[in-house]
């Protein structure tokens, strides 16, 4: 099972990513979005705010989102882990319901451009 240290560190990743992102994925990546991420095996959230190809003031907190974010992803340490390593395939994990994601469908498949 991930630690919070590893999904942090893999948020992190996610977001260096971003900001190296060129082409369609740095478009996929561009909007201003709020973002959480719900660990489920942790039982812990990760917010912040998707600018311009980065992950902006990411904060952790105990339980469940607070209030709803414009992109909410849920789903275990280890996926998150695997999702930004590129072992898992977020298509079909999102498929599976092994990630679950409330968003926008054009937000959806922005995100499956950029895991």
């Amino acid at each position: 099972m991930a630690t919070t240290e590893e999904c942090r560190a893999a948020l992190d990743r996610l977001a260096e990513n971003l900001a190296g992102a060129k082409g369609e994925l740095r478009d996929a990546a561009t909007p201003d979005r709020s973002l959480s991420c719900h660990i489920t095996d942790l039982d812990v959230t990760f917010t912040g705010h998707l600018v311009g190809g980065h992950i902006q003031d990411v904060e952790t907190r105990p339980g469940t989102p607070e209030r709803r974010s414009e992109i909410a992803l849920t789903m275990a340490g280890d996926d998150l882990v695997a999702l930004v390593d590129g072992r898992l395939n977020f298509a079909k994990a999102w498929a599976a319901g092994r990630v679950r994601v409330q968003a926008s469908l054009r937000d959806v498949l922005r995100l499956r451009s950029l895991l």
